[in-house]
């Protein structure tokens, strides 16, 4: 069997993040980066199935090459061989363009599992796992909770609005985006990281892809405008006195601001 976990490197969760002076993005040249949180989750899954059977775990990134240490942190967690696409001409990319990347590279694998985190840190758009498994044209559970491999089929729980749960069978070649708390992730281990040394680690570019005149700035759909602090704005008014003060007190202040 073979599992392709799909990572993205992101601000480290307790940076101080700082708006670049254009507005464009934030300063990333003096802050700490890690695994996006919920690919931490997916990679773990995958690594669980390796322990139980015989598979092949490999890891996908876009990016920098400061990309380069969060798949030698996964590889020292235990994948067994990592994909870099390191490729200037990908900056700009939005989510669609991001899918199909990560497609070409599923297409060449030929993966019978693949995993994903619900959404990244930083986007939250939750959306390049679901476009990755249409251009791949399979089966995908999002908010995934649990799964279990029964023979040529995959038993996923997951999660629905207002904390419901959903059972779904899904025939692999499959995709599952995991959502937190799926199961405890491990650490990597020092021989686990002296091993990542060692273990193919494979810089690809879009070109290498064939997906070159597909991403970056140019073929985005979805463009950031721009990236501000916002405004701030007076201090909260407290309403005091009897429910029935307060009540009216607040609608006085709802239409007062217009907004009744």
């Amino acid at each position: 069997m073979k599992i392709l976990v799909c990572l993205k490197q992101v601000p480290h969760q307790d940076a101080r993040l700082d708006i670049k002076s254009d507005g464009s993005w934030i300063q990333e040249e003096s802050i700490k980066f890690e695994i996006n949180s919920y690919d931490t989750y997916a990679l773990e899954e995958a690594l669980r199935i390796k322990d139980e059977k015989e598979a092949e775990v490999v890891v996908a990134s876009i990016g920098p090459d400061r990309t380069t240490q969060a798949l030698r942190t996964a590889l020292g967690m235990g994948a067994d061989r990592a994909v870099h696409v390191n490729d200037e001409s990908v900056e700009g990319s939005d989510a669609l363009a991001i899918a199909k990347i990560l497609a070409a590279i599923g297409k060449e694998e030929s993966p019978d599992l693949v995993f994903t985190g619900l959404m990244a840190d930083d986007g939250n758009f939750a959306s390049v796992g679901p476009m990755v498994a249409e251009l791949l044209e399979m089966p995908h559970a999002t908010a995934v909770m649990s799964a279990s491999l029964e023979g040529e089929k995959l038993i996923a729980e997951r999660e629905l609005e207002g904390g419901a749960l959903e059972v779904v069978e899904l025939q692999l070649p499959c995709l599952l985006a995991v959502q937190t708390g799926i199961n405890q992730v491990r650490y990597a281990s020092l021989k686990g990281i002296m091993a990542a040394k060692k273990k193919p680690l494979d810089t690809r570019s879009a070109a290498d892809l064939g997906v070159q005149e597909l991403v970056g700035t140019g073929a985005a759909k979805i463009k950031v405008q721009e990236i501000y602090v916002p405004p701030k704005t007076q201090g909260a008014e407290i309403l005091e006195g009897s429910t029935t003060d307060v009540a009216e007190g607040l609608v006085a202040k709802i239409k007062e601001l217009g907004l009744l």
